[in-house]
């Protein structure tokens, strides 16, 4: 029985040695290609009881990607528009629906994603594998891999991309420990898994919670549940489209996420999917280039640079213009990990099209945050489950 991976380094190179092991039974987890270092790991099983728990929840197949410990985006296996394709260069790919909900996945932050850590939900297939190949990513972790999808990967980052195979049947103790400083804390490990019974709770006078917004409030729960708090997290059409992760404001978090899930739709808008880039500019450089063209202020050398990306310098969108494209936009659900302390961030959210809310409640101002959704006519539902992650 395999009780010890030897790791790469730990959390920084200068940390070795470093390993990953059992005291008890063998390790649920085999390494089937390259060597994971510390941080590859944390993202590995974060990111794999993300996916299990759509999967379980949904019952669709599910995707992560995972940067330093939180997912860049996290989607369920909906069809995508031609829009929704183009905006993530899938136009022209034939997709199983494992990666459909990669693309999403991917898609939802593609700044942010470079570099990922990926999980699957499902047996990785060819489909899926193509795409992963194509992208800057550090590894990917499943349940199993289709011989021809295995080879595929092995090829990638000449022969060293890390390939992680998880026991689909693993479960974990249900006490959890963790070192710091030489000091051991130990806790009852979080098993509450969102599922739709707990979206009873509507509190606004807004009572109508249409199918697709209770799937989007459990993806936002679960997702929430893997990512370091404080988090708000945007979702539409089955997939994050905006994270914000780790801050010390409720509202900082939700600006975050706002402004991410308003790249994301800027990205569908006609003007931007017409860019001119020249023929020679890869992905990479063509999510850099549509990054910086959404920005509203750049220093001359920033113009500079990014321009080169360009046949001809692009007109870019003016405020009222990306206004007009935003004020479309509607069936966004807002998710917190906590409840909302004032009303701000109600507020930030309304302009980025969120019609639904899900946090656990609990703030003595409850009432003014519920009072604010009633202005918008948003619905909200307090879950009582707070759902921290650190």
């Amino acid at each position: 029985m395999k009780k010890e991976i030897k790791l790469r380094y730990g959390m920084n190179p200068h940390q070795h040695p470093a390993r990953l092991f059992v005291e008890h039974g063998a390790l649920p987890i085999k390494v089937l290609n390259g060597r994971p270092g510390t941080i590859n790991l944390l993202d590995a099983l974060n990111s794999w009881q993300l996916v299990r728990e759509l999967r379980q929840t949904l019952d669709l197949p599910a995707a992560a990607s995972f940067k330093h410990v939180s997912p860049a985006g996290a989607a369920v296996a909906v069809p995508l528009s031609d829009s929704q394709r183009e905006a993530a260069f899938a136009a022209d790919l034939e997709l199983s629906p494992l990666a459909t909900a990669y693309v999403r996945a991917r898609g939802a932050d593609r700044i942010s994603s470079f570099g990922d850590w990926i999980a699957l939900s499902d047996t990785v297939d060819v489909s899926t594998a193509r795409l992963i190949k194509r992208e800057v990513s550090d590894g990917v972790i499943a349940p199993a891999f289709s011989a021809p999808a295995l080879e595929i990967l092995r090829e990638k980052k000449k022969g060293n991309y890390c390939i992680l195979q998880m026991d689909a049947d693993y479960e974990a103790p249900t006490m959890e420990r963790r070192e710091i400083f030489g000091l051991t804390l130990e806790q009852k490990r979080n098993t509450a898994v969102p599922v739709a019974s707990d979206l009873s709770n509507i509190v606004t006078a807004n009572k109508h919670l249409p199918e697709r917004a209770t799937r989007d409030m459990l993806v936002a729960m679960i997702a929430l549940k893997y990512t370091q708090s404080n988090s708000v997290c945007f979702v539409y059409d089955g997939q994050v489209i905006g994270m914000g992760a780790g801050q010390q404001s409720r509202i900082h978090c939700t600006r975050l996420a706002a402004d991410k899930a308003d790249t994301w739709f800027l990205r569908q808008q006609p003007r931007v999917l017409e860019l001119p880039f020249r023929a020679n500019i890869g992905r990479t450089a063509r999510d850099n280039g549509i990054d910086q063209f959404l920005l509203d202020q750049q220093t001359p050398a920033e113009e500079a640079n990014w321009l080169e990306s360009f046949n001809q310098r692009p007109q870019r969108l003016s405020q009222e213009e990306k206004r007009a494209w935003l004020d479309g936009v509607s069936g966004v659900v807002m998710g917190s990990d906590a409840f909302f302390p004032f009303r701000d961030s109600i507020d930030r959210a309304s302009a980025s099209g969120v019609s639904a809310v899900v946090q656990p409640g609990g703030s003595m101002r409850d009432t003014a945050v519920t009072a604010a959704c009633d202005e918008y006519g948003m619905v909200m539902v307090f879950t009582g489950t707070r759902l921290f992650h650190h």
